[in-house]
């Protein structure tokens, strides 16, 4: 065993981790395994590995903050990187920070055997070669250094509650494809300190983007939050899991899109019920809608207005095969809203598949991920509910609303309407309600 070169493999997924110790062993390796960024440091200090394998997402650090800090601790470290679930620009920002190779999944065992070849005659060859370790030492890209995480913006609705404000209790990784990207793509969750807030950050660049109305770019067909030329899709579906839960400080790193999974909230809402829930000490902060406010013109129309909790009253109106489609639900509690609300998948037509491939949207749909419907039925599903699109509704507005930072006290009243309507009825309760100087 003292013979043999040793790999630490780093992966958050289980069976990636025995599968590919199981291939390296058959090859004359000795393995080490771990899902967890911070404990590869400790493994690394502690074991010296010849070859390091490096997941991209990780719960807890992320893969390119564990490549930076492997870096720190050896300069000749030879990490190898691997994705299922990222982009050439990952690949790129990794090779630069000094990775040795990247390969991506699902992984040919063949090609991370050659990967593993290479990086050792790479790491003979920087021990056998001064002038190339000092470069090595001087000369590597490092992520940008986070920002400070505040706590959104709040006015003159604000108020302090008895309620206690959530984190998550453990950190995960979520992966699947993106609706209207079609890429592969993951996100991570992280727990955040109290008075933090809800904040995206997009990898691999680490740029920036809050949960908040202010961040909003566009609003067709999913709501697209963006910050110096980065932008994330579809933020509503996730976003409506987190505002039902009642969590108030979280950061999600994601790459462009999050996965649209089954076209629901329902795996989100497991895989937060599976990390847990952590209660903070500080009390929490709510929007208390004081007075009426609308937004529409004619048939199209959204109102929110006081009221002692969380209710969506929504009308829904299109041509058969759907029809005409009323609900109302009140948020009393998580439960509720996993049962009711939740399991409701997005939904599209047959007739405008054409315009959103124009667009560049729609990329990721597939029979599983959404409900296709055509001019007479649903082609691809079973309905989950007879009245399964209205319930989505609602389960966008709960998303959208997020975005004001805070979870909302009061009653919404829909019709016919979209994201479009539920980020304009944000802008307007924080238009009437702005102090002087405020800039959102």
């Amino acid at each position: 065993m003292a013979d043999k070169k040793l790999v630490l493999i780093v992966d958050d997924e289980p069976g990636i981790l025995s599968t590919l110790s199981g291939v390296l062993s058959d090859e004359g390796y000795a393995t080490v395994c771990t899902g967890s960024g911070g404990e590869a440091l400790d493994l690394y200090g502690s074991n010296r590995p010849d070859v390091v394998l490096l997941d991209v997402w990780l719960p807890d650090h992320d893969g390119l903050e564990t490549l930076q800090a492997l870096r720190e601790v050896d300069p000749t470290a030879a990490v190898i990187m691997m994705s299922g679930h990222g982009t050439a620009s990952t690949a790129v920002k990794a090779i630069k920070m000094g990775a040795y190779d990247y390969v991506e999944k699902p992984l040919s065992y063949s090609r991370t055997v050659e990967a593993v070849e290479g990086a050792l005659e790479y790491r003979r060859s920087v021990a056998s070669d001064r002038a190339l370790l000092t470069s090595l030492e001087k000369t590597k890209d490092r992520l940008e250094t986070p920002p400070d995480l505040s706590g959104p913006p709040t006015f003159g609705l604000v108020e302090r509650t008895d309620h206690p404000q959530k984190t998550i209790a453990e950190s995960a990784v979520i992966y699947g494809l993106g609706l209207h990207s079609g890429s592969r793509t993951g996100m991570a969750i992280q727990p955040l300190p109290a008075d933090t807030g809800i904040h995206f950050m997009i990898l691999p660049t680490n740029t920036h983007v809050a949960a908040h109305v202010g961040a909003v770019a566009e609003t067709d067909y999913a709501t697209t939050l963006a910050n110096n030329g980065e932008s994330i899709q579809t933020v509503e579906h996730f976003l409506s899991a987190v505002h039902a839960l009642g969590i108030t400080n979280l950061l999600i790193k994601v790459h462009g899109e999050l996965p649209v999974l089954d076209g629901s909230a329902l795996e989100f809402c497991k895989t937060l019920e599976e990390v847990g829930v952590d209660l903070q000490p500080e009390r929490r902060r709510e929007v208390v809608i004081d007075r009426r406010y609308e937004v529409g013109d004619g048939e199209k129309r959204l109102t929110l207005e006081p009221d002692d909790g969380f209710a969506v009253s929504y009308l829904l109106r299109y041509p058969s095969p759907i029809g005409e489609q009323r609900y109302e639900f009140r948020l009393s509690n998580f439960a509720a809203y996993k049962e009711q609300i939740a399991p409701a998948r997005t939904f599209g037509f047959m007739r405008d598949l054409k315009m959103m491939s124009e667009l560049g949207l729609g990329s990721g749909g597939r029979l599983d991920n959404c409900i296709l419907v055509g001019e007479d039925n649903v082609i691809n599903t079973a309905l989950r509910f007879p009245d399964e699109f209205v319930r989505h509704k609602i389960l966008d507005i709960i998303g959208d609303l997020y975005l004001l930072g805070f979870p909302i006290r009061g009653k919404v009243t829909a019709r016919l309407t979209g994201h479009r309507d539920n980020i304009s009825i944000l802008r307007r309760v924080l238009e009437e309600n702005a102090a002087p100087g405020d800039d959102w």
